[in-house]
């Protein structure tokens, strides 16, 4: 059996799609195409399944806020990484979302494996996947309000416990002792 020649996709996503990509960056032998998210799963179906890219598999899903100022197309970055297991590549695409309302067509129907991954980041960034099978909180409580890994959401914290400040502490946990 051969192997069908490895394709450089983003010369092939351009040819096939001239309007959905934004931006191309190679790093460290890893390839970045910046998608519109509008075109996200057009092309993330065209890279799974054109001979020569054949990047089958998702290791994952990742989410990032670039709040408060933000040189990129949106506030939010989203970042699917797939490898193509036939030809070891890797290949990570990119999406912007705007900071109002920030939301992207769901890989779940391409990729099953992402179920999870869009949970948590709708859970802890507040990110909505359209048309995402199962849409409830994964880590946080139902009840829970806003999204922790927003860079806007305000921290919570407790002081630490030393021998100067034990007395005032202790006073705020008054099941410490039991």
């Amino acid at each position: 059996m051969s192997i069908p020649q490895a394709l450089d996709p983003a010369v092939a996503v351009k040819n096939a799609f001239p309007d959905a990509i934004e931006d191309v960056t190679n790093y460290a032998g890893d390839t970045t195409l910046v998608v519109k998210p509008e075109h996200l799963l057009t092309v993330a179906r065209f890279v799974r399944d054109t001979t020569g890219l054949v990047y089958n598999f998702l290791s994952d899903v990742s989410a990032v806020d670039y709040y408060p100022e933000y040189n990129r197309p949106g506030r939010f970055g989203v970042s699917y990484h797939l490898l193509s297991m036939l030809y070891k590549r890797r290949l990570r695409l990119k999406v912007y979302l705007a900071e109002d309302a920030p939301s992207v067509e769901t890989v779940t129907t391409l990729w099953p494996g992402a179920n999870w991954l869009e949970r948590e980041i709708q859970d802890m960034m507040g990110i909505d996947f359209k048309g995402h099978p199962d849409k409830r909180r994964l880590l946080m409580p139902e009840d829970w309000h806003g999204h922790p890994h927003r860079r806007d959401y305000p921290l919570g914290y407790e002081t630490v416990m030393f021998s100067f400040n034990a007395e005032e502490i202790m006073k705020h946990k008054p099941r410490a002792k039991e």
